[in-house]
This record gives C-alpha cells, sequence and structure tokens, in this order.
C-alpha cells in the first residue's frame, strides 16, 4: 500500500479506537465479574454492589437494570428433556464437577477482560501521546463515552 494510504488507514484506526475505547472497557470489565456471577446474589455471596449490578445489567441487556431483554429469549436447542433427566439425575456431584471443570476457563476470560481493558488503556495513551492528532483523539474519547450514556438515558 502506498504511504498514503496507510496513514490514513492508521488515523481511521486510530479515531475508531478511541470512540469505542470507552465501551470496550466497560464490557470487558463486566464480563470478568459477570464470569463468576459476582453481579449475582449466589456469586457474590449476599447483595451484589449497585455499580456491578448496573455495568452487568448494560452489558447483558443493553440497558439499566429493571429494563427487559430486547429480543425474547430463545429455546436452548442443546438442551433436550433427556438430558434435563440425567443431569437432575446426577445430582450435586455432577455440578460440583462440572463446576470444578470450568474453573480454568473462567480463570482464563477473567484474565482475558483484564488484559483487554489493560490493552485498551493502554492503546488510548499512545493514541493520546501524538501532538498532531490528540485533539480530534480527545474529541472521539468524550463523544464515545457521551453517546452510550445518552443513549442509556432516553431509555430509562
Amino acid at each position: 500500500m502506498k504511504a498514503q494510504t496507510m496513514r490514513r488507514v492508521r488515523q481511521w484506526h486510530l479515531y475508531l479506537g478511541l470512540f469505542f475505547a470507552p465501551m470496550l472497557l466497560l464490557f470487558a470489565i463486566s464480563g470478568a465479574f459477570q464470569t463468576f456471577r459476582l453481579n449475582e446474589p449466589k456469586g457474590f455471596g449476599g447483595t451484589p454492589p449497585a455499580a456491578l449490578v448496573w455495568i452487568a445489567a448494560i452489558h447483558k441487556n443493553q440497558g439499566p437494570p429493571g429494563d427487559k431483554p430486547r429480543r425474547a429469549a430463545e429455546p436452548d436447542l442443546k438442551r433436550s428433556p433427556a438430558r434435563e433427566t440425567a443431569a437432575v439425575a446426577g445430582g450435586k456431584a455432577g455440578a460440583s464437577a462440572s463446576a470444578n471443570a470450568r474453573l480454568p476457563l473462567k480463570i482464563f476470560v477473567v484474565l482475558l477482560g483484564v488484559a483487554l481493558a489493560l490493552s485498551t488503556l493502554l492503546g488510548m495513551m499512545i493514541a493520546l501521546n501524538s501532538r498532531a492528532t490528540r485533539l480530534t483523539g480527545v474529541i472521539m474519547l468524550v463523544l464515545g463515552t457521551a453517546l452510550p450514556i445518552i443513549l442509556l438515558k432516553m431509555q430509562g
């Protein structure tokens, strides 16, 4: 590619990255909390903090807590009545073994969320480091923060 084309591609990458960075951070952090269901009473071990419930509702339902999900619940095609009966018959021992088997993946998903959040923050620092694009970068960052907040306010 020509140097001018690559420069334009990098510029668009910078502005799109800054615009979506606030929501990337929100989804990365809330996804990490949801992996261990810390937004629910059973995962938190009591009433979870309102902030966790709030960001989880945005992540799961695209709206503040109390909003209905945007689409009707779809049937789980992977679960059949025979599988449900076998799962119930397996009892708590099966559920405990299943939960223990999923723990390494859950830990990996939490690390993924933390790494995505850290990578996004580092990308923001790098993007805002250039004086030539700093003003437009800050504007895109502010717009990317304000627009979701405005859209959430319009729902409630």
